[in-house]
């Protein structure tokens, strides 16, 4: 993973350089989301999180063009996993923005008065609540009574593990009169600091699992599969929102939460009405100095403006509420002695430095391992083996390391030689390259890297790709090495190739007869497959789950994609250097004109596209599997606009821009980002510019918000 901490401002990066530290910075926010949210077990501190999230969001704020579908900006949480149902959320739970400074809230409600025009002396009062650290869950009642409980998820999407919250006795499976019909009461699963140490004194008894912390132990505990577990572990749920309601539960946050009570809800406390920025930081600091003797852990406190009829207002940024934010805590700290530096190599071949510590506790967690992120890291750092080192974690996860203070080698040998990164891949010894504008240094092995053909082989198997029950990383380890399983159509040809020698892939994998006949079904079960998600397991860089879907989207069938990519791939290997995508080619202008796939995600795609390791991969898949034709949804084949490429410009009036695509993709309209001969119409608002010269210039159909809605009404 690569380093939060990078060495150029912002305002100096050239859009190169903006364009590859993105793609490098969206996928390790992805890789720790996952880890946090799904694993339950992170890699890095929260501290050290928010600055990966805030250094993309400044990067995007300079350069609008990089923002993608699948940017963590746009996104929330991480996938739901395959062992629970899916459950679609009505209203999607959102993430918070974070501050943490003092200037950082003053800065939240000066923008709340700037938006709402509001004058100096016009009153706002807010609601401070503090910020409990555990596992954010839904809770959908109708009637009165519980019929379905959710976790986050992606925002979107979460878990259904109501079996499993029906054992929680916090929870009740009947609300207290009156009640709507419908409310999704919202809140947080959590484990106090007593039962936590309880718990695990017994899991050590037992000789069981040891948990790192409160917030683990609370996430693994409500994501058994086996809801007899989770009856068994001390559970407890604060409320503090609310999604779907067939009602309002009141005017405002505190008169809401009152009615959350009322239903028989324990609330996230204590809390307090504040009217200003000033009481604001005066409850954060005395919730600070509380912190140490409250039962559970906190990370922070959250300000929410009271007024529901202001929220409604204020409305969303993307992922999270104009209306609210996140004051984080500081980060603890502790030393220790850094032991040694070793390589870890991912998917895509990035080479990661790990730190191997003398175990220290940070915060009530023992630490052992932490990230250094990448060479430039370490230099920037000057942290060597032998060092003391001070280490740091905020909330729950293992820490960075902030610097050295000393060392602890042998005093008359002085301090060890600064670390040289390998300029070899540890795995198979090819050439570990750093590309000029990256932070990242690469194997260059490719496929022929054991470490990067099985993560490759991992991700392809994975929940939201192809979803092979039964292939997880030990067994694609396994085969891997067998030299059963080499590329994605080896796992598509396994059966008919061990069909006679059934009993030795028995006995050299250790598999009872059932269960590799269990995993020759579920291969069997995914030759036909979504076109998205087929796009997507291939693992080319930048391509997440919603920009594999706009590509569906737009290219309809695998054949398609393919070769059009193939025709992107040879136009663009011409010229290399040429900043405009309509001067390099058709195939590549097309692909560069999908809304929120720029020059970046295109030029991974075709440099995809230019290896023939990989053609013939992809090749060889085709030849074993199905991918579904995309096929847009039925009023999208009907409407006026179905098939038809456009273009919003200018600023809307009627109707904010997400919402203005979202209504044209709903009615089977391809939108594009930039203006071409291909464009169909190019709807202008308020200040419209080039783009608007562009659509005279090419004699494209140019249309009004008022002409547009007569046209999609029509």
């Amino acid at each position: 993973m690569s380093s939060p901490h990078r060495l150029t401002e912002v305002d100096a990066l050239t859009l190169e350089d903006a364009a590859s530290e993105h793609a490098a910075l969206a996928a390790e926010i992805g890789h720790h989301r996952e880890r946090y949210y799904n694993k339950a077990d992170p890699e890095i501190s929260d501290a050290d999180y928010d600055k990966l999230e805030q250094r993309l969001a400044a990067i995007e704020v300079r350069f609008p063009e990089l923002v993608t579908a699948d940017s963590p900006t746009q996104t929330v949480g991480a996938a739901p996993s395959s062992g629970f149902g899916k459950v679609k959320h009505a209203v999607p739970m959102l993430s918070l923005s974070n501050a943490f400074e003092d200037v950082d809230v003053s800065d939240f409600v000066g923008r709340i008065r700037r938006f709402l025009n509001l004058s100096d002396d016009t009153p706002v009062s807010f609601v401070a609540e503090p910020k409990i650290d555990g596992l954010s869950l839904s809770l959908r009642y109708e009637k009165g009574r519980l019929v379905q409980a959710a976790t986050r998820g992606d925002g979107a999407e979460g878990e259904d593990v109501t079996a499993n919250v029906r054992t929680i006795r916090d929870i009740p499976h009947e609300l207290t009169a009156p009640f709507p019909d419908l409310v999704e009461v919202r809140g947080e699963v959590y484990m106090t600091r007593a039962d936590f140490l309880e718990l695990n004194r017994a899991q050590a008894e037992k000789n069981d699992k040891i948990f790192a912390n409160p917030r683990n132990a609370a996430a693994g505990s409500l994501r058994q599969l086996d809801s007899s577990i989770t009856a068994g572990r001390p559970l407890r749920f604060f409320a503090y929102a609310w999604g779907a309601l067939s009602e309002p539960l009141g005017a405002t946050q505190w008169e809401s939460r009152q009615r959350l009570e009322g239903f028989g809800f324990t609330l996230s406390s204590p809390s307090e009405r504040c009217t200003d920025a000033e009481a604001l930081l005066a409850y954060y600091r005395m919730i600070g100095q509380q912190r140490p003797t409250l039962p559970f852990d906190i990370d922070g406190v959250v300000y929410k403006v009271d007024s529901l009829a202001l929220q409604e207002r204020l409305g969303f940024i993307s992922r999270s509420p104009r209306w609210a934010t996140a004051h984080k805590y500081p980060a603890e700290q502790a030393t220790t002695r850094l032991k040694a530096i070793s390589i870890q190599v991912g998917r895509t071949g990035a080479l990661t430095p790990v730190a191997e510590l003398e175990p220290v506790n940070v915060g009530g967690v023992v630490v052992s391992r932490a990230t250094l992120h990448n060479k430039d890291e370490i230099e920037r750092k000057d942290i060597r083996v032998g060092d003391l080192v001070i280490v740091q974690r905020a909330g729950d996860v293992i820490p960075q390391i902030v610097g050295w203070v000393g060392w602890v080698s042998e005093p008359e040998k002085g301090r060890a030689e600064p670390f040289k990164f390998p300029d070899r891949c540890p795995e198979c010894d090819s050439i570990a390259t750093r590309e000029e504008g990256e932070v990242v240094t690469r194997c260059t092995g490719g496929l022929i890297c054991p470490a990067q053909a099985v993560e490759r082989l991992r991700h392809f198997v994975s929940r939201n790709a192809f979803d092979i029950e039964g292939l997880g990383i030990e067994r694609i380890q396994l085969f891997f090495e067998q030299g059963r399983i080499k590329q994605p159509a080896d796992i598509f040809t396994l059966e008919v190739r061990e069909e006679q020698r059934l009993d030795r892939l028995i006995s050299m994998t250790g598999f009872g007869k059932k269960s590799v006949e269990k995993l020759f079904a579920a291969i069997e079960a995914r030759r036909t497959i979504a076109l998205d998600r087929f796009i997507f397991a291939l693992g080319i860089r930048q391509i997440g789950e919603a920009t594999a879907k706009l590509l569906a989207k737009a290219y309809r069938t695998a054949e398609n994609w393919r070769d059009r990519m193939v025709a992107a791939a040879a136009e663009r290997a011409d010229k290399r250097e040429e900043k405009k995508p309509e001067l390099v080619g058709e195939a590549y202008a097309e692909l560069c004109a999908i809304e929120q796939i720029g020059m970046s995600v295109a030029d991974d795609l075709t440099d995809f596209f230019r290896e023939q390791h990989n053609l013939d991969a992809v090749a060889a898949l085709l030849a074993q599997v199905r991918p579904e034709e995309y096929v847009p949804p039925a009023a999208a084949t009907t409407s006026p606009v179905a098939g038809k490429t456009v273009v919003f410009t200018g600023t809307l009036t009627t109707m904010g821009r997400s919402e203005a695509k979202a209504k044209a993709e709903a009615l089977g309209a391809k939108v594009a980002g930039s203006v071409s001969a291909k464009t169909d119409y190019v709807i202008v608002g308020a200040d419209a510019g080039s783009k608007a010269a562009k659509a005279q210039e090419l004699g494209v159909t140019i249309l009004s918000e008022e002409e547009w809605a007569a046209l999609i009404a029509g």
